[in-house]
């Protein structure tokens, strides 16, 4: 079998292709580190010119009125479309990180759930510092993280127990980071509403490569980042889904101007608004918003089933290369197998991961340059964002990286890790 034509003739036929013009690209580059931040679209370099040069630069105030608070309302109307939310159920501003603090504390303070905190060894550790800071909102001031006796991928039925035994709030991330395993999501969520429990859904490496539709699935809350593949640049604000069923129970513990029902009244009392800007604080920053619309836009542009279904192909060829020119290194596949339980990145473990990255990502007269990511302790994670990663990028990779362990080129290179990644 020729891995090499096989690549080639599903890029021919890939429908998806036309999208990577949309993009700021590197002919010399392979980047394979979308799900940790996306590609620039150039849509974003002119919007972002327009908005400088003549919005802020030339029409001043006069902006917010004429564009910024309009494309507020304008983003969440799309972030609501991708997950088939109600328009009045997601917004989008702040980080993850202080989404995820607001919506754990309403929850533990809202009397709707036992003030229990619940996470899991595979979920991101800046999500679990959070958790950790919330320990003394909860019963007994602390919280449980489940063990899998591994941290690539969740014992459904360890879950289910604790949901069973523990009652009360969790915090999880549908594909996790480091092996890319896939939540069963509306499982989990009808199984934990039938134990009067709930689950918070970290969804930064999902959306924007994964179908989430959280009337489907019954999520009832959910945040995650802009900028891995929705390539909202980095640091670009997080999206925040709140639904209806709870949303009356919650009180932003942060009482700012832009969360009050009339904020251009100036009124000296705060009242919150009545639907999901409650949670809105401080003044939405409009010029790390700009690409996130962009990134929407080619997301809804190109239909999100599309991506998915791009994305399981990419996977399953991955793997079939890995298994065929690098197992015989000791190379392991550290990811799900099947499909239906892989987000869209592939993690390979080697003894020498940190190494072979650092050789990928520095190329040479015989190859091109490869950006992929080093996670502790032996993991390479390989993003493959379906928007700009082709079929014969993947297996350039992989040939790059037999060639590097097969002629041992890692014993040139320095061993410490002062840098997840360097040119």
């Amino acid at each position: 079998m020729d891995l090499n034509k096989i690549a080639l003739e599903k890029d021919s036929h890939d429908d998806l292709k036309k999208f990577k013009s949309k993009f700021l690209n590197n002919s010399n580059e392979i980047y394979l580190d979308g799900n940790s931040l996306g590609k620039l679209p150039l849509k974003s370099i002119e919007n972002l010119n327009e908005t400088i040069n003549k919005q802020w630069g030339q029409n001043l105030i006069r902006s917010w009125n004429d564009n910024w608070l309009k494309m507020s309302e304008k983003i969440n109307f799309k972030m609501s479309k991708l997950i088939n939310s109600d328009n009045d159920e997601v917004l989008v501003g702040e980080s993850t990180s202080v989404n995820l603090y607001k919506i754990l504390y309403c929850l533990l303070n809202s009397n709707q759930y036992k003030k229990t905190l619940v996470t899991d060894c595979l979920n991101f550790p800046s999500d679990n510092y959070i958790i950790e800071g919330l320990k003394d909102y909860t019963e007994k001031k602390e919280i449980s993280i489940l063990n899998y006796n591994n941290n690539l991928s969740c014992k459904i039925d360890v879950l289910k127990k604790s949901i069973q035994e523990n009652p009360g709030i969790y915090c999880l991330s549908l594909v996790t980071y480091k092996s890319s395993f896939l939540y069963p999501i509306k499982e989990l969520n009808e199984f934990a509403e039938n134990n009067k429990s709930i689950i918070v859904w970290d969804c930064s490496h999902a959306i924007g490569v994964i179908n989430i539709d959280v009337k489907d699935s019954k999520t009832k809350a959910a945040i995650g980042c802009t900028y891995k593949f929705l390539n909202g640049g980095p640091g670009s604000p997080s999206f925040l889904y709140v639904s209806k069923d709870i949303l009356s129970h919650l009180q932003n513990p942060i009482k700012g101007w832009f969360g009050h029902s009339k904020p251009f009244n100036f009124e000296n009392k705060y009242k919150p608004a009545d639907n999901i800007n409650k949670f809105n604080a401080g003044t939405p920053s409009v010029l790390s918003l700009i690409p996130v619309n962009t990134g929407l836009d080619i997301v809804l542009e190109a239909g999100i089933t599309n991506i998915r279904n791009k994305s399981i192909e990419l996977g399953e060829y991955l793997i079939k290369i890995i298994k065929d020119e690098l197992l015989k290194f000791d190379v392991k596949i550290a990811s799900p197998i099947e499909s239906s339980s892989r987000g869209s990145h592939i993690t390979i473990q080697h003894k020498e991961a940190w190494r072979i990255c650092k050789l990928l990502i520095k190329g040479d007269e015989t190859r091109k340059k490869i950006i992929p990511d080093f996670r502790p302790e032996d993991n390479i994670r390989l993003g493959f964002s379906p928007l700009y990663v082709s079929f014969i990028d993947l297996f350039e990779t992989v040939i790059a990286i037999k060639t590097i362990l097969e002629n041992k080129e890692y014993l040139k290179i320095d061993n410490s890790k002062s840098e997840v990644t360097k040119n």
